[in-house]
């Protein structure tokens, strides 16, 4: 079978397109037949070698394959082959391995799809799983008002899906005319366009002047501009890297400029849950129930074939794509 194989960290032009052996699965295994493979930003930081969670080298890279049970191991009796499943690494002891044709994953990790849920939009489950983490589970308030940054990006798109889902009034900012024009295609109810538009008085306007609940930010030099959102008692909450790292302006003092308002700022990964598998999966199983149930709607995806995991990569990097990169085996 074909996989992506990454032996050093680098650009995009490590990975290799090689030839292993079909595995066989364990006793307590199943091997997935894979139909999709996401792209995920935590891919660009296992190839350059930077992700605190970093596989052994020489890995397979890929944390999200849905596809279909072909073999199962002899002491496999939850699930059987036929059935649809996603595979997420989030589950499994090391990230990575789905950007395979197959792959042979401990049987009790696999999410059962139904059928309603296609390929493609599967492997869009871990961006609302992490969705539903940041919403409710980054240690602030259930909010009942929140702003996103990025609201054309696959993250951002998850979490104003699941907050319209949830009756929470969301408020996403964009860069351009055309991520504006996607994010309203995917659902997002209030868009603010940070070129041309002033972002505070829009989301006081859009607020009743209180400020939400809630801003999800990029890390970045800007960063504590955010806290001119808020409403008392707000948090500002930082869910990547992508931006840069935290900015070197005094967020202490920031923040006491605007005592009266007791605002928080939280630093926030998923992986606060890689040892709480009962809650980190019930935020993946709600996802699947909203999904089949049509109130969550991942945009088009861009597909490539599996050997073009440079190019994916490389989009990706550039930002020249909206909605998911997936790659076809």
């Amino acid at each position: 079978m074909n996989v992506i194989e990454l032996k050093k960290p680098g650009g995009p032009e490590v990975l290799e397109l090689v030839e292993r052996p079909l595995p066989e699965p364990a006793a307590d295994e199943v091997r997935v037949r894979a139909e999709a493979i996401g792209v995920n930003s935590a891919d660009l930081l296992v190839r350059r070698g930077v992700y605190n969670w970093m596989p052994p080298l020489p890995a397979v890279p890929g944390n999200e394959m849905a596809g279909v049970i072909e073999a199962v191991g002899r002491d496999v009796t939850r699930v059987k082959a036929g059935q649809k499943v996603l595979v997420s690494s989030r589950e499994l002891p090391n990230r990575g391995g789905c950007y395979a044709q197959a792959i042979c994953v401990p049987a009790a990790t696999v999410y059962v799809l139904p059928d309603s849920i296609s390929a493609q939009d599967a492997v869009t489950l871990p961006n609302y799983q992490l969705a539903g983490a940041m919403l409710y589970d980054s240690g602030v308030r259930p909010p009942k008002s929140i702003v996103i940054h990025g609201a054309a990006g696959g993250v951002a798109t998850a979490v104003i899906q699941l907050a319209v889902a949830d009756g929470i009034v969301a408020i996403g900012t964009v860069s351009s005319e055309e991520k504006r024009a996607f994010a309203r295609a995917a659902g997002a109810p209030h868009l603010v366009l940070r070129a041309s538009e002033n972002v505070p008085e829009a989301v006081k306007a859009l607020t009743g002047g209180r400020g939400v609940d809630v801003v999800f930010a990029a890390a970045g030099p800007t960063f504590i501009h955010n806290l001119d959102l808020l409403a008392p008692l707000g948090t500002l909450v930082s869910f990547s890297i992508f931006g840069g790292m935290m900015p070197e302006a005094d967020i202490f003092g920031a923040l006491r400029k605007v005592l009266g308002k007791s605002l928080g700022v939280r630093v926030y990964s998923i992986h606060t849950l890689d040892h709480e598998p009962v809650k980190r999966r019930g935020f993946m199983e709600r996802a699947i129930e909203l999904m089949a149930a049509r109130k969550l709607r991942p945009p088009p995806p861009t597909l490539l074939p599996l050997a073009e995991a440079r190019r994916a990569h490389e989009m990706m990097e550039a930002a020249t794509t909206l909605g998911k990169l997936v790659l076809m085996p």
